[in-house]
């Protein structure tokens, strides 16, 4: 059976570092970052484990199109759900200070479908994925209209994601409790 996982938390509350233990002894894990390139401690603490685990992982950085990457892998590890929603501000927005009501629907309707899409896919292989997302609800209060615009389009694609998930878990000070 196919196992979709949700992590969320602030920032650098131990998200990652939870996802890439969570598959610690498999291989044929995809790493899907929506980075241009890992973080030096992201990358640090994969070659470890994966070293000490006797496994290797594929890693995919830039991730627009996370649907096209799953295939030929069983266990994936998307990072991060706030990325790619930021990347389709920049992308679909004319201007990211005033996002319109049109531009706000779509590109929430492209990241909670393409996720959705995502996770119908892990299941046709019988796979597992963790999505690695921020929780708006912790975030700082918002300065501009950008940052309000990240934050309500964040909060309506986690709580989707995290409806349709099989488990939910909150991480905190880099400790994970298990919420759904």
């Amino acid at each position: 059976m196919a196992s979709i996982t949700l992590v969320t938390g602030g920032a650098v509350s131990g998200k990652t570092r939870w996802a890439i233990s969570y598959f610690r002894t498999c291989d044929n894990v995809l790493y899907m970052n929506t980075r241009s390139e890992l973080p030096e401690d992201t990358r640090n603490r994969m070659d470890y484990s994966n070293r000490e685990n006797e496994v290797e992982w594929e890693v995919v950085n830039n991730v627009t199109d996370p649907v096209s990457c799953i295939k030929d892998h069983k266990f994936f590890i998307f990072d991060s759900l706030g990325g790619y929603v930021s990347n389709l501000m920049r992308d679909i927005a004319a201007d990211t200070k005033n996002i319109t009501h049109e531009e706000y629907d779509k590109i929430r309707s492209i990241a909670v479908n393409s996720i959705i899409e995502c996770m119908d896919k892990v299941a046709e292989v019988n796979g597992a994925m963790v999505i690695i997302t921020v929780e708006p609800g912790f975030s700082v209060y918002p300065m501009d209209n950008e940052q309000s615009s990240f934050i309500d389009i964040m909060g309506a694609v986690n709580q989707r994601i995290a409806n349709t998930a099989q488990e939910v878990y909150m991480s905190v000070s880099g400790i994970q409790y298990r919420i759904k």
